[in-house]
């Protein structure tokens, strides 16, 4: 038996870290499809409601990250690293922020035309945050980590999809878009929402390394 799971089989059962990290990751993966839900809707009262749950669960995964925090300054002993427990709780919230970021901007800039590229990323942001949720679930036990590792492959690919799709999107903005407010609107929204992908990837980066250290 190595030292790990020596440790582990003397350390007691989490019951508030894992808990709160599943909270997170299912509430990542709402957020995520209430944003492609508002997206593919071109109802604008559709849209308002869909925003307002969208702040709702951005407000959601802000108390539960501060309740990661604050068990972080109560607990002396952890299931993994504190500076992993730390550096995965805001990359989570970072996933929301991002993600409500975009919607947000939707709001405030009544854009009444989205865009396809858009919609492709919000159904990327989903399968991403599908697999964060996968593999936080997983953290529990560690017994079976291909479902972490295979779950953070599939985020770096969609990050790499995202920014193709950005990057294209954007050049053909530039090329074909005459109207330089609806531009800047535009690029603004693609920027966000593009930038939500990459704190999903921040997110499998700190899974990658608690998989390291633990399995």
């Amino acid at each position: 038996m190595n030292m790990n799971n020596i440790f582990k089989f003397f350390t007691p059962q989490d019951r508030k870290f894992h808990p709160l990290f599943e909270q997170a990751g299912s509430n990542a993966l709402k957020i995520a499809e209430s944003l492609l839900e508002m997206v593919s809707t071109a109802d604008a009262e559709s849209r308002k409601t869909i925003f307002k749950e969208i702040e709702r669960l951005e407000h959601v995964g802000d108390d539960i990250t501060h309740s990661i925090f604050l068990e972080l300054s109560r607990n002396f002993i952890t299931p993994f690293d504190r500076e992993d427990i730390h550096q995965l709780a805001t990359a989570v919230d970072d996933v929301a922020d991002y993600i409500y970021g975009t919607a947000n901007r939707m709001q405030m800039y009544n854009m009444n035309t989205i865009n396809e590229p858009i919609v492709k990323i919000a159904e990327l942001l989903v399968e991403m945050c599908t697999d964060i949720d996968k593999a936080i679930k997983e953290l529990r036990s560690f017994k079976n980590i291909r479902v972490i590792a295979d779950a953070c492959i599939r985020i770096n690919s969609g990050e790499n999809q995202a920014d193709y799709v950005f990057t294209l999107a954007v050049a053909r903005l530039f090329e074909y878009e005459t109207n330089a407010i609806e531009l800047i609107k535009q690029k603004e929204v693609l920027q966000t929402i593009e930038k939500a992908t990459d704190k999903c990837e921040d997110v499998a980066n700190v899974l990658e390394t608690i998989l390291v250290k633990n399995a």
